[in-house]
């Protein structure tokens, strides 16, 4: 393995991992109020809108990969 295709490896792994923890944090505040526990509106509207940020961070890096470094056939590893 190369440097190049381990830190490709390692950048879409990372922004893959933040997304699915956001969408599993939507998942549950949004389905599952209840099992957040003592919190108020205003705490659950804060967590919505911080998983949603990340969920559009996790997003944005895998689209900005793709864009720049996926050739085409899906090849993560483009040697320039």
């Amino acid at each position: 393995m190369t440097y190049r295709k381990d830190a490709l490896d390692a950048l879409r792994n990372q922004a893959e991992t933040d997304r699915f923890k956001a969408l599993s944090s939507l998942k549950i505040m949004l389905d599952h109020p209840a099992g957040i526990g003592d919190h108020s509106t205003g705490d659950l509207h804060n967590n919505l809108n911080q998983a949603l940020n990340q969920l559009d961070s996790a997003d944005s890096r895998l689209d900005t990969l793709r864009k720049y470094y996926l050739e085409l056939g899906g090849n993560w590893h483009s040697e320039e």
